[in-house]
């Protein structure tokens, strides 16, 4: 997905009846144990499903924070109120345990800088190249239980591409940029795998065809066969990854001839990366078996409106439509599926029904299908977020929707409690900063860190302002005041303070100006 993402829609199409929600398993399929959050060490699959370590059920309930396949060369947001580690705090708090990483080989390159960066918020970011603020938030991410899957989203920062190389960056160059990304997290169980290339599509109209086929036999452009090189490569170097493979849209990699008068040679197309109706026949062969996960995409009108989308018989068509495209690979225990990408603005209320269908479709419990939803971000264009403009408060209507189908990682906050800690030992610390100050008022940002060995959760600070100083506003925190005395509880969005994670409790104030004293953290005192 890209702000400028287009969809290419499929003409009116025959779909393969079928009816109802997907049913984990095939006939003679042995029920398997579950495992809580994300489970154990590297995963693998068998069927439709994806094992931990120690054979137990994982379902990867995800969220996609893009940032690092664009010109900043990192994750957006960064340049926000909010600390990194508050992002992935919220986003374990929410319920998602798995993380999808979108990047460009650009910012793989030796010499690639980060921009875009709060230096005030996140100053721990300042001077760190893109990989090694990758490797921050995964190892911050492996602490809260979550997974990380890595997304080659583009070949460049400039824009998403059909094939998978291109004059610039060949082929060569992707397959010896995942090789060096699988031996940098060798070891590292919180990687799990790689999304090779996102969004594969057609390009061209048919018969000259020149975008990504499925099954064609045309080396240069036979997705399958590109899928196959470069994970076997990759298993080559680390075999205990995931390989993930998108769809194509057209199977023929070239788009239908719509105005030549003739239907019957126009061919089916899905959306980009969605098309996985060949896979069956022309299914991607691994080196390692049990390391193939099949991930389509699926989007809503806010998109591109399919025609499926205005057919009579809307809702109901579409169990068809994904049966057709994607769907079979689980429910004929072929492959499991983990959608990398899905998403909407929910204006449309077309995609409010679109989004509840498709999630009733994935199944509930840790039986259904994995995925990991477009995304955490508000500035997609064409989907919104799961926060809001503010990259704080969150979009209720989509979180609600989602709800029920989270399963929340192990060593992340359950979303459904908020158990008050004061969280080991160490306490806290701080830091002040005046940002302003004028005749009878001024503006300042106290950060308080907690050194704890565990989560503050929910978090309350209190601190001490000057004899005749009192707040006049307050964000990132809920703010009282009685005497000199003011505390600020956490916002209901955000209630858990992990370890070593900060907050940015910003403040204006009347009155003579002067830094907090006598900070506190759950009643544990801080140092400066």
């Amino acid at each position: 997905m890209t702000q400028w993402r287009k969809a290419f829609g499929a003409l009116a199409a025959a779909v393969v009846a079928a009816s109802g929600l997907v049913a984990f398993g095939a006939t003679g399929q042995v029920a398997a144990a579950t495992a809580s959050g994300t489970g154990t060490g590297y995963l693998h699959t068998s069927g439709s499903r994806i094992l931990d370590s120690t054979g137990a059920t994982v379902r990867l309930t995800g969220i996609n924070w893009f940032g690092m396949e664009t010109d900043n060369k990192t994750f957006h947001g960064l340049w926000s109120s909010r600390t990194w580690r508050q992002q992935l705090d919220q986003m374990a708090q929410l319920g998602y345990n798995t993380l999808r990483v979108p990047f460009s080989d650009d910012a793989l390159k030796p010499g690639a800088k980060a921009t875009g960066i709060n230096d005030y918020t996140n100053p721990d970011l300042i001077g760190l190249s893109p990989l090694q603020i990758l490797d921050k938030v995964i190892g911050y991410a492996g602490q809260k239980g979550m997974r990380v899957i890595l997304d080659r989203h583009r070949p460049t920062s400039s824009g998403q591409t059909p094939l998978w190389y291109t004059a610039g960056v060949p082929e060569s160059t992707w397959i010896n940029d995942w090789k060096a990304l699988a031996q940098r997290y060798a070891g590292n169980t919180t990687v799990i795998g790689a999304d090779l290339h996102n969004e594969p599509h057609a390009e061209g109209t048919n018969p000259a065809a020149t975008g990504a086929c499925w099954g064609c036999g045309d080396t240069a452009r036979d997705w399958r066969l590109a899928a196959e090189r470069a994970g076997n490569a990759i298993l080559g170097v680390q075999p205990n990854w995931l390989i993930f493979v998108e769809g194509v849209s057209c199977p023929s990699g070239g788009l239908s001839n719509v105005w030549d008068g003739d239907p019957s040679n126009d061919e089916d197309c899905g959306w980009w990366g969605g098309n996985l109706s060949k896979a069956g026949e022309f299914p991607v062969r691994l080196s390692v078996p049990g390391r193939l996960v099949y991930s389509p995409h699926e989007y809503a009108t806010s998109v591109y409106n399919q025609p499926w989308f205005s057919a009579p018989d809307y809702p109901a068509n579409m169990t068809a439509i994904w049966d057709k495209y994607w769907g079979y690979l689980y429910k004929q225990n072929i492959a499991p599926l983990m959608m990398g990408e899905f998403g909407t603005t929910l204006a449309n209320p077309v995609d409010k029904v679109w989004l509840e269908k498709l999630m009733a479709y994935t199944g509930t419990g840790v039986n259904g299908i994995s995925f990991t939803y477009w995304s955490w971000n508000p500035n997609s264009g064409d989907t919104g977020g799961i926060l809001n403009d503010d990259w704080t408060t969150v979009n209720q209507a989509k979180q609600s929707i989602l709800q029920p189908y989270l399963i929340p990682p192990v060593g992340g906050p359950d979303p459904t409690t908020t158990t008050p800690t004061s969280g080991g030992t160490g306490g806290c610390k701080t830091a002040w900063k005046l940002d302003n100050s004028w005749q009878g008022g001024f503006q300042g940002t106290l950060t308080v860190t907690n050194t704890a060995t565990s989560a503050a959760n929910p978090w309350k600070v209190v601190f001490t302002l000057p004899a005749g100083a009192t707040i006049a506003s307050g964000w990132n925190g809920t703010f009282t005041q009685s005497g000199t005395t003011v505390t600020v509880t956490a916002p209901s969005h955000s209630p858990s303070l992990g370890a070593g994670a900060a907050v940015s409790l910003g403040f204006t104030a009347n009155g003579p100006s002067g830094a907090p004293a006598a900070v506190t953290l759950n009643a544990a005192a801080c140092t400066t």
